[in-house]
């Protein structure tokens, strides 16, 4: 017997199908409503400068030497070819000749020459700069500064924008766990896609090769097939579907969508951000903080260059410099550098020492000793460094800075105490932050911080 065809030509198994997407979108605004049902987390403890971060994580660990901390009298065996740091427009102030847009903006952000943690392998050095903890403190797996943000700056806290508080952009960070203990309430939306495609494909929002008018069409017939919902409309369980079904489809067609769409912006701003995945993922993380979403991540590999080093620098260190650097001057000219953190950094810096022997052809490993990150906005000073590593870049010279120094003060500006409670679902009594008594930090950067009172 042949199957019956409704008029609309299509069957109710195709129309299932067809809806999949749809159900990602509808999966982030039940987590939304999820988190919304919990009991509210208590508020922040302090006046906030910032309102939101954005985090630009140099995955694999960039050069110290080779970026914000040139040596160029340490001679070829440490610089290689990259031995004549440019003046910026701060006096006194010099960093790597391969980036001279960020030469000019160095007024807006302060360079951190005195980074350490001591530690070498990637999952432990990308845990401890993310979380500020140390592996096995309490025992527990501490967040990421990210998923704490969410706690203190999302939904339990009068966030009300459609786009969840905690973004990444464009694959996950990897190498640990963005939410650890605060569970799936907290974890971040991992975008995927390419913003620097015609269309960026945000997973959950956006369906490749499906016009917004198709999924209008969708979500007509699915009404249509809806039989039991509309039979009894006055069922609370059917209200709540419906509301989360809203919440979906603004994701997918309404002002959500649009912050992801780079079309909207100028071609002359786009070109100035590079025409990069880089560039572009910029660009979408001043829109995202531009509608409020308080903490966004561009996940930025390709830094982990044990082989021919300096030939990946040359293509590298371009388009680093090219879209940090638009990001800044765009931010300040919208006026809201002063109210955005940005901060660089990566696991850790590299060998200072070049390996010029096979088969690493001029490669640079890991080093958790020193290395830098730069801060800017927010309530960060701009045109200042802080600390210093010795001749050769081996080893802090001065005013050795810590992961939960930096990651505290980035919370202070925030308006969240580093040393007050986390909540958690869990109940457990943690700190956002370690003790500073317990050797993990030594002080936040009262240098480059605004007063108390200020």
């Amino acid at each position: 017997m042949s199957k019956q065809i409704p008029a609309h030509g299509i069957t109710r198994r195709a129309a299932l199908k067809r809806m999949a997407f749809g159900a990602a979108a509808l999966a982030l605004a039940d987590l939304r409503a999820f988190a919304a049902a919990e009991e509210p987390a208590p508020a922040a403890a302090r006046p906030a400068r910032a309102k939101a971060v954005i985090q630009l994580w140099m995955w694999g660990g960039p050069a110290h030497l080779d970026t914000f901390d040139p040596k160029p009298d340490a001679g070829y065996d440490y610089c290689g070819p990259l031995n004549k740091p440019i003046a910026t427009d701060v006096n006194g102030i010099r960093i790597c000749e391969l980036l001279p847009l960020l030469a000019q903006q160095a007024d807006k952000y302060s360079i951190i020459r005195s980074m350490t943690h001591g530690v070498d392998g990637h999952e432990t050095a990308a845990y401890m700069m993310q979380t500020g903890h140390q592996p096995g403190d309490d025992r527990l797996v501490y967040p990421s500064i990210g998923a704490a943000v969410s706690v203190f700056k999302g939904y339990d806290h009068g966030y009300q924008g459609p786009i969840p508080p905690y973004i990444v952009m464009t694959t996950p960070q990897g190498r640990f766990s963005e939410v650890g203990f605060l569970g799936l309430k907290y974890k971040p939306l991992f975008t995927g896609g390419d913003p620097n495609q015609k269309r960026f494909a945000v997973e959950g929002f956006v369906a490749e090769g499906i016009s917004d008018q198709r999924q209008r069409d969708r979500r007509e017939l699915l009404h249509a097939l809806d039989s039991l919902g509309n039979a009894m409309p006055a069922k609370p369980q059917f209200a709540q579907l419906n509301r989360c079904e809203e919440d979906a489809y603004n994701l997918m067609l309404g002002d959500a969508a649009k912050v992801f769409d780079l079309s909207q912006e100028k071609d002359e701003l786009r070109e100035r951000y590079g025409r990069s995945k880089f560039g572009q993922c910029c660009l979408a993380a001043r829109r995202l903080v531009e509608q409020g979403v308080p903490y966004v991540t561009i996940n930025y590999p390709g830094w982990d260059t044990h082989k021919r080093h300096f030939e990946t620098m040359r293509t590298k260190l371009p388009e680093f410099d090219r879209g940090m650097a638009t990001l800044l001057q765009d931010l300040a000219e919208r006026r809201l550098l002063d109210t955005t953190v940005v901060w660089c950094s990566g696991e850790f810096g590299r060998t200072p020492r070049v390996l010029w022997e096979q088969p690493w052809n001029g490669g640079r490993g890991h080093y958790g000793r020193c290395f830098s990150a730069v801060v800017a906005g927010g309530g960060f000073a701009g045109g200042r460094v802080v600390g210093a590593s010795d001749a050769r870049g081996e080893t802090v010279a001065e005013r050795p800075v810590y992961p939960p120094d930096l990651l505290g003060s980035i919370c202070e500006l925030l308006g969240i105490d580093p040393d007050g409670p986390l909540p958690n679902p869990a109940g457990l009594s943690v700190k956002v932050m370690p003790s500073a008594d317990n050797g993990a930090g030594r002080g936040r950067l009262r240098e480059i911080m605004p007063t108390v009172g200020a």
